[in-house]
């Protein structure tokens, strides 16, 4: 897996308060490979189990497949390729196939849960980014993407 390492301040540099210190407090550092999805980084540090980081790394997969991600150019691929690749389809008949599997899982995961696998699965920001965005309590998101992706493991019929 790739790193980019940047180390990350956790508390503002500022005064003391409350303990008769003058100066700056010494702020803390931890180190943050910003190469590492949130996906990667649950299923590390034993939050998500094995075929939960598989179901949201496969749903990942065709949502790049599909290229669904904003896009500032235009395509200037053929129409019609020829091609050996997967089982003979062309690179937008591959597109097609995978932009079906990822709206399949989306429906298969049920109303609500949408939001918090595209954000944290497709979209790589952080559960307690995603949970405020989202307007959740603090620490509910977890709960609520294990249920999404087992439904999403279910649909890829991984176990």
């Amino acid at each position: 897996m790739k790193r980019e390492l940047v180390e990350r301040e956790l508390t503002p540099e500022g005064p003391s308060r409350g303990q008769g210190i003058k100066g700056p407090r010494p702020s803390r550092t931890v180190t943050v490979n910003l190469a590492e999805s949130p996906l990667a980084w649950l299923h590390a540090r034993g939050h998500l189990s094995d075929h939960l980081r598989d179901a949201g790394e496969a749903l990942r997969a065709d949502y790049e497949r599909a290229q669904l991600s904003a896009s500032i150019t235009m395509r200037w691929d053929a129409v019609r390729v020829k091609s050996t690749g997967e089982r003979g389809l062309s690179p937008n008949e591959r597109q097609i196939a995978a932009r079906q599997r990822f709206d399949g899982a989306i429906r298969a995961a049920g109303r609500g849960l949408e939001d918090i696998l595209w954000r944290v699965v497709c979209a790589g920001v952080a559960l307690p980014e995603a949970e405020k965005s989202l307007g959740w309590p603090t620490r509910s998101g977890k709960l609520v993407l294990k249920i999404a992706l087992e439904r999403v493991a279910d649909y890829y019929r991984i176990t």
